[in-house]
């Protein structure tokens, strides 16, 4: 996939990461300690991307799937595992009970029914399976995924869209949700599982540490000590692992 052709959609789909670095590394420790797997463990990433995480993940297991909306993406993740499929998160080509770890990693927020899409991956997980979700924090001061002005897309941070009221916010993020913890209370109410944990994370600074390695690590350090305060509501995404009961 040429960066081009990457970048096309990500105003829709986002933009997956091309290049395995020390935030992703973090975020796979996160999974693997909310979700110890055996070799024998079932495996799906619901939206899979290019496929980082099912490369990753097979490290533990070789059962992992992979599940795309993006025929070119799967093509991509489809290196990493020949279990990679094309299909949308709310209807899953799984039978019911498939799987121990359900991840979805900054996935939910681009789906056009999440409720429906996180349904599909309770159904999916077996009894005591747990699905492991990342999504965007609305408290954090940052747009991440860009913003529309007059009818045209601009990529990239956008400062403070996420603190508008939803009739401003939605007119100029109207691509892309960010929830709040009340948002994902309501998305999993009546759902059979539990929650296990749920936290917000900040970001990695890959992209700083490369161009100025001295601030991004002083901002790593800082914003990773603030995980362990309450101004972790601030992070960049939610952490939200659920296991079915």
């Amino acid at each position: 996939m040429t960066v081009a052709a990457n970048f096309a959609k990500a105003d829709a789909r986002g933009v997956p990461s091309l290049v395995w670095r020390a935030g992703q590394n973090r975020r796979l420790a996160m999974i693997i300690a909310a979700a110890p797997l055996s070799p024998a463990s079932r495996v799906l990433v619901d939206g899979c991307g290019v496929g980082m995480y099912v490369k990753a993940l097979r490290q533990f297991t070789p059962h992992v799937v992979g599940l795309d909306i993006e025929p070119d993406r799967v093509a991509d993740s489809a290196a990493h595992s020949p279990l990679v499929n094309v299909g949308a998160g709310e209807t899953l080509p799984y039978p019911a009970g498939a799987f121990d770890l359900v991840l979805s990693h900054e996935v939910i927020e681009h789906v056009q029914d999440d409720a429906h899409a996180l349904a599909e991956m309770v159904r999916v997980l077996k009894p005591g399976g747990r699905a492991v979700i990342f999504c965007p924090n609305r408290l954090y001061p940052f747009e991440t995924h860009g913003h529309y002005w007059r009818g045209t897309y601009h990529f990239g941070n956008t400062p403070l869209v996420n603190y508008l009221p939803d009739s401003l916010r939605n007119r100029l993020a109207p691509h892309v949700r960010a929830y709040t913890t009340g948002n994902l209370t309501a998305l999993i109410a009546g759902l059979p599982v539990k929650v296990v944990q749920h936290t917000q994370i900040y970001p990695g600074y890959d992209n700083i540490v490369a161009r100025r390695p001295q601030l991004g690590r002083v901002l790593r350090r800082l914003t990773y000590t603030l995980e362990s305060t309450p101004l972790r509501v601030f992070g960049l995404s939610h952490l939200l692992v659920l296991e079915k009961t």
